[in-house]
């Protein structure tokens, strides 16, 4: 094996390598960071994260297959469709406290 394969297997199986291609997507991450205030409606979460309907359904239903965020739908009168963080997905919300911290010291202060 070459020190380029040796070096490329060794970051295919790194688990931020890993971790970033499974969240790493802005919308991804906005949407993460945006619920960790409660349960949101789409339209709330598109508000809150200037995302446009096709990008936020698509992030939605891409975050809710890796079990990252639930849907709960209200059957009352209205009908109401609720997302919100699983256990998994606020698991990583002590990972973008750091992240918060890290880029209030070296991106917005730092600039």
């Amino acid at each position: 094996m070459s020190p380029q394969q040796s070096l490329e297997k060794k970051y295919a199986e790194c688990p931020v390598v890993q971790t970033l291609e499974e969240i790493g997507s802005r919308w991804r991450m906005t949407v993460i960071h945006v619920l960790r205030e409660g349960d949101l409606r789409f339209n709330e979460l598109k508000r809150a994260t200037g995302a446009n309907s096709q990008t936020l359904s698509r992030v939605l239903d891409d975050l809710d297959e890796k079990d990252y965020v639930t849907r709960e739908v209200e059957e009352e009168s209205p009908v109401a469709v609720y997302y919100s963080l699983t256990p998994k997905g606020e698991e990583l919300l002590s990972a973008f406290d750091a992240i918060h911290e890290w880029g209030e010291k070296w991106v917005i202060d730092g600039k």
